[in-house]
């Protein structure tokens, strides 16, 4: 008998985690007899009860692992040390809103047993409000051009990782995490399982605006070179400009002396935008410099405050 574990962060999610248990619970039901299942709980901190319900749930399930980090360290760590502990032929990771509907589940373990190495779910469709939408497909845009990886569009970290993806993808020690890009850059057999994103069912996102951000700055500076190669590319552009530009003005003093050179306003709005141009670029160096600094440190990506797994004490 195959073994599938479930991967699944946990913040502030108590209005979400017993209808998610409910569905998963029906998910595995009449997949028993093929496979044995283990639900990865990993709760990132949470402030609301949520590590109580869990609690709840492992002593009537012991099929339930339970651990909680020490401190809130983002999702993709909670999904990181949810994939560490896990121990099975096969890793599902979803997200515990139910966003990610857990009946496609059974696709994804009907893709792996079709010979994938991972099966990734990919949206079809997503409940989701217009900015949500318009900023997600920017930024799949914008890294489908950058990354020097092929990174599939509209999807998240829901899919099914095989094993050996799984001790592949545990070399990776990275603090700035992006998961699917990683997953992504491993290799082996990867496809595509198409669904209609729903929802949150319950609760406040636990990615705001900010988080949004970092996670996309995750992606594209994770995956690519090319901010810098721009840095390099902008500054052959503004060199070329100012030789023409001091080309300009001598041809103007030689062929029209008595002429006044006016323009004080256009001189200081350019002085104005080559040093915003600078702050940028020193600004997009920072941001690498800063990631070689946090990966030299060497510091532990999580740590257990609670480590609940394995059958219950009888």
């Amino acid at each position: 008998m195959k073994s599938v574990a479930f991967v699944l962060p946990i913040y502030d999610e108590e209005g979400n985690i017993p209808l998610l248990y409910e569905r998963l619970a029906a998910v595995a039901a009449p997949l028993a007899d093929r496979y044995a299942f283990e639900f990865v709980f990993v709760d990132d901190g949470s402030r609301d009860r949520s590590l109580a319900l869990l609690r709840g749930l492992r002593e009537r399930d012991e099929r339930v692992s339970v651990y909680s980090l020490a401190r809130n360290s983002g999702h993709q760590i909670a999904v990181t040390a949810g994939i560490d502990v896990a121990d099975a032929d096969a890793v599902i990771v979803m997200d515990s809103d139910l966003q990610d509907p857990p009946e496609v589940a059974a696709q994804l373990i009907a893709a792996w047993e079709g010979g994938a190495d991972v099966a990734y779910a990919q949206r079809r469709t997503r409940d989701d409000g217009f900015f949500k939408r318009l900023t997600a497909g920017g930024f799949y845009w914008v890294l489908s051009k950058l990354a020097r990886i092929d990174i599939p569009r509209d999807t998240g970290d829901f899919r099914l990782m095989d094993r050996k993806v799984v001790e592949e993808l545990r070399r990776y020690p990275e603090h700035n995490r992006f998961i699917r890009g990683m997953v992504a850059d491993v290799g082996f057999v990867q496809r595509p399982v198409l669904f209609d994103r729903d929802a949150r069912h319950a609760g406040k996102t636990g990615y705001p605006l900010s988080k949004m951000l970092k996670l996309a700055a995750d992606g594209i500076l994770g995956f690519s070179s090319a901010p810098l190669r721009f840095i390099s590319g902008a500054g052959v552009v503004l060199a070329i400009a100012s030789a023409l530009w001091v080309v300009y003005l001598a041809l103007q003093r030689w062929l029209n002396p008595d002429s006044l050179v006016e323009g004080w306003t256009f001189i200081m709005a350019g002085m104005f935008l080559l040093g915003g141009i600078q702050l940028l670029m020193l600004g997009i160096i920072g941001q690498y410099i800063g990631r070689i600094y946090e990966e030299v440190q060497a510091r532990p990506l999580y740590a257990f405050a609670v480590r609940e797994s394995g059958p219950r004490p009888r």
